[in-house]
């Protein structure tokens, strides 16, 4: 019988999720189903409970359910934990698995497929909400000389700093935490945006001077094509510009891994996706 999986969210017609992973089931020669299901926001338990019930052996989840997902997981993952959140879910006999696949993805996608090393790195990350916090860990893990976590209200990035600082294996990383203004006079070999501006076209107030030559700016986000983040560090002298888009194949492929057993080659895909 195909195995069946999905996505949940709320929207969620916009997902490229039945695409990508239909093209890997093609690769890898696995016999699956994926849809997209539009949960009303206050049943997400019911939505999942429901695809469950008719076979589905696991779903991928976005925004806004991360949070309920981490919840409803009896089983979490270590990158899960550190995230309080979960975007993979896998339906076992007798559990359910909970994973957050976004940090290794943000990480494959800027080692491999955008050849950057992190490992040594003077490293920004802008924004302290869910999604920077589902990638922190990963990004630790990796060796960089310094994280900077900045945020518009510095008392939310400190807060998810001294989260990271308390977990053992965090405690002695090079983590800190800043206001945007407190940035003038640093630069940084790598600066992510984990914030929504680029939802709304807007620009957090980065001071000049914090991409150092030859940059890496990357916009977590993708699909808005050169957002105003991109084109302010194109202005500043940023070497590298990328989207999320290899971000969300590459988190893509650890949740089939999760589910298959199997990792799929994500550059095919990616050259799909970002085919005109």
């Amino acid at each position: 019988m195909t195995d069946r999986y999905a996505v949940v969210g709320n929207p969620v017609a916009h997902s490229k999720s039945p695409m990508i992973h239909h093209a890997f089931a093609k690769q890898t020669g696995q016999d699956i189903a994926y849809e997209r299901l539009l949960s009303p926001l206050d049943e997400f338990l019911r939505t999942v409970e429901g695809f469950r019930a008719i076979g589905g052996k696991g779903v991928n989840v976005t925004v806004p359910f991360k949070l309920e997902a981490y919840r409803l997981a009896t089983i979490h993952s270590a990158c899960a934990q550190l995230a309080q959140a979960c975007n993979c879910l896998r339906f076992d006999s007798d559990a359910i698995f909970g994973d957050n696949t976004d940090g290794n993805g943000i990480v494959t996608d800027i080692q491999h497929n955008l050849s950057v090393p992190l490992r040594g790195q003077r490293i920004l990350i802008m924004g302290a909400g869910g999604a920077v916090q589902g990638i922190l860990g990963p990004v630790l893990d990796c060796a960089p000389a310094q994280v900077i976590v900045a945020n518009r209200t510095e008392e939310k990035a400190r807060r998810l700093v001294d989260y990271f600082l308390a977990c053992p294996a965090y405690a002695a990383s090079p983590i800190r935490s800043s206001s945007y203004a407190a940035l003038k006079e640093a630069a940084f070999d790598i600066v992510v945006n984990g914030t929504s501006s680029s939802l709304s076209d807007t620009l957090p107030a980065l001071p000049p001077g914090v991409f150092a030559r030859r940059a890496l700016a990357y916009d977590m986000m993708y699909g808005k094509g050169r957002t105003p983040f991109l084109a302010h560090a194109r202005e500043q002298g940023g070497g590298i510009l990328a989207d999320g888009l290899g971000m969300l194949v590459e988190q893509a492929a650890e949740s089939f891994l999760v589910w298959r057993g199997v990792r799929p080659a994500t550059a095919p895909v990616i050259a799909m996706l970002k085919a005109p």
